[in-house]
C-alpha cells in the first residue's frame, strides 16, 4: 500500500515510530468507489455533459443547420453544407459561393450549475443506534467525484451545520464526524446563499441532507437560542424567510429527509412551500440514488441557453 502511494508515514520526532495516514490518491479512490456504488445503480441519461434546450452560440454540435446571418462567427459555418448549396444553386460547371449559400451549424450550450450540499452534523445523526452520517458522507464524496469528472464546469461547495455552519474541503469528507450540536438550519442556509452569490453561473441550487427539525439560532449577541421541543415558531419562521429569500434569488432548495420525524415532516412541508423547491423522504438506503437522480434532473430543468 505504501509502495503504491495509497498510504504514507508521517514521522514524529518525539516518538520512535510514525503515524500512518492515507494519501490524496486514496482519498480520490474512496470518492471513486462511492461514485461507482451509487451512480452505478442509476440508469444512464446520455453520453456526458448536459446540453441546454436553447440553441445559439455554444460548443456542442447538434447536427441542425440554418442560413448564415450577419454576425455569425465564420468558424460556425459548415463548409461542406455551404459548398453543397453552391453546387445546387449555381451548378457544378460555374462554381460560385455567395452569402446566400452559407449555412451555420447550430450548437448547444454546455451549461454550468453551482451546487451547495448542506450536511446536518447534529448529534441526532448517530442517535438511536442508527448511523446516518456515513451514508451522507458517501453521497457527498460521490457527488464531488461526479461533478469533477463528468461535469467539470460545474461547481460544488460542501458545508456542514450544527450550532454553526462552515465549509469543508472535499479531501476532508472521509473524516467528517457529528458533534454535540443542535440543528441551526438558518446558519447553513445563510452560508449556502453567501457561497452561491459569489458564483457567476446562472443556475444555482442547494441540496440539504437533514434528519431533524431546526432547533437552534445564533442571536446577534453571539448567544445561542435552543429549543428541541416541538416546532418553535421563532426558529422555523426564520427558516421560512430564508427559503423565500432563496426563491427570490432563483435558488431552488431540495431537502432530503433521512428520518420520518413528524415535526421534521411538518417543517419540511412548509419550508418547501416557501421556496417552491422539492423534498424527498429517502431513508438512509436510497439517499445516494435519490440525490443523483435529482442532480441530473435539475440540470435538465434548470439550465438556460
Amino acid at each position: 500500500m505504501k509502495a503504491k502511494g495509497y498510504i504514507k508515514e508521517e514521522i514524529d520526532p518525539d516518538k520512535n515510530g510514525g503515524n500512518i495516514s492515507i494519501t490524496a490518491k486514496t482519498e480520490r479512490a474512496i470518492r471513486q468507489q462511492a461514485l461507482n456504488q451509487i451512480f452505478g445503480k442509476i440508469k444512464r441519461r446520455g453520453s456526458g455533459n448536459h446540453k441546454s434546450k436553447g440553441q445559439g452560440l455554444g460548443d456542442e454540435h447538434t447536427g441542425d443547420f440554418r442560413n448564415y446571418q450577419f454576425g455569425d462567427s465564420l468558424d460556425k459555418v459548415s463548409m461542406t453544407e455551404s459548398l453543397r448549396n453552391a453546387q445546387i444553386n449555381h451548378g457544378i460547371d460555374s462554381f460560385n459561393l455567395t452569402e446566400d449559400d452559407l449555412v451555420v451549424e447550430e450548437t448547444m450550450h454546455k451549461a454550468q450549475m453551482s451546487t451547495v450540499l448542506m450536511i446536518d452534523i447534529s448529534h441526532s445523526m448517530i442517535l438511536y443506534g442508527e448511523d446516518r452520517i456515513t451514508p451522507a458522507k458517501k453521497v457527498a464524496m460521490a457527488l464531488a467525484e461526479l461533478i469533477t469528472t463528468r461535469y467539470p464546469k460545474d461547481t460544488l461547495d460542501i458545508l456542514v451545520f450544527g450550532n454553526d455552519s462552515w465549509t469543508i474541503d472535499i479531501k476532508d469528507l472521509p473524516y467528517l464526524k457529528v458533534g454535540p450540536y443542535h440543528t441551526n438550519t438558518v446558519a447553513g442556509l445563510q452560508l449556502a446563499m453567501d457561497l452561491l452569490r459569489r458564483k457567476r453561473n446562472t443556475n444555482k441550487q442547494i441540496f440539504m441532507i437533514t434528519d431533524g427539525k431546526p432547533s437552534c439560532l445564533k442571536m446577534p449577541d453571539g448567544q445561542y437560542y435552543k429549543n428541541s421541543n416541538g416546532l418553535d415558531s421563532f426558529i422555523t419562521n426564520k427558516c421560512y424567510a430564508m427559503a423565500q429569500q432563496a426563491r427570490r434569488l432563483h435558488i431552488p432548495i431540495t431537502t432530503f429527509m433521512i428520518a420520518q420525524d413528524n415535526y421534521l415532516m411538518q417543517f419540511v412541508r412548509e419550508f418547501t412551500k416557501a421556496n417552491q423547491g422539492k423534498a424527498f423522504y429517502t431513508g438512509i438506503k436510497g439517499l445516494g440514488e435519490m440525490i443523483f437522480e435529482d442532480y441530473e434532473t435539475n440540470r435538465k430543468k434548470r439550465i438556460k441557453g
